[in-house]
C-alpha cells in the first residue's frame, strides 16, 4: 500500500528518469532511490559525476519524453519469465509469483508494485534540483510541477 506521501506521478518520473541515465550513461537503473511526492532522490553507480550542461542535458531529455503523451500501461508475467527478462532483485518478496511490467510505451519497461499515471502527460515538467557524486554514487535529486490537473473545465 503507497504511503501517505506518494505520488503516482512522481514515481513515474523516476522511472523515465532511470531509462534515461541509463541509455545515456550505461549506468543501470538507480541502485536506491527515495521518492516522495515533493522531492525525489536516486543514487546510480557511475564512475564520474556530471558537469552541469550533463544534468541539464539529462532533465531535457526526461522533460522531452514527458511532454511526448506516452500511454503508460502494466502486463503480467510469471516471476520466471520476468527475472530471465529483468532485473527483479529490487521487488519484495510479497511481490508474488506474477509480476507486474511497467510499461512507458516503448520508452521504458520495469518490474514495478507502485503506482502510475495512465501518461506521460500527467507528470508535468520534471527538475533536476542537485547532481552530487561521492565515491563512485551520483546522487540525482529533483522534483517535478504538476502543471496538468484533473479539473473537468
Amino acid at each position: 500500500m503507497p504511503a501517505k506521501d506518494y505520488n503516482p506521478a512522481m514515481h513515474t518520473a523516476e522511472h523515465i528518469l532511470n531509462s534515461v541515465m541509463d541509455k545515456m550513461y550505461h549506468c543501470g537503473r538507480s541502485f536506491n532511490s527515495h521518492i516522495e511526492s515533493r522531492k525525489s532522490k536516486c543514487d546510480y553507480r557511475i564512475r564520474k559525476g556530471l558537469s552541469e550542461n550533463e544534468v541539464r542535458a539529462v532533465e531535457k531529455t526526461v522533460n522531452e519524453i514527458i511532454k511526448l503523451k506516452i500511454p503508460v500501461g502494466e502486463e503480467l508475467m510469471s516471476r520466471r519469465e520476468a527475472d530471465a527478462r529483468y532485473f527483479t532483485g529490487k521487488l519484495p518478496e510479497e511481490a508474488g509469483d506474477m509480476i507486474r511490467i511497467v510499461r512507458i510505451g516503448n520508452f521504458d519497461a520495469c518490474p514495478c508494485i507502485g503506482e502510475h499515471v495512465s501518461n506521460t502527460s500527467e507528470i508535468g515538467s520534471f527538475l533536476i534540483t542537485s547532481a552530487d557524486f561521492n565515491e563512485g554514487v551520483l546522487r540525482i535529486r529533483f522534483r517535478i510541477n504538476q502543471e496538468i490537473t484533473s479539473t473537468n473545465n
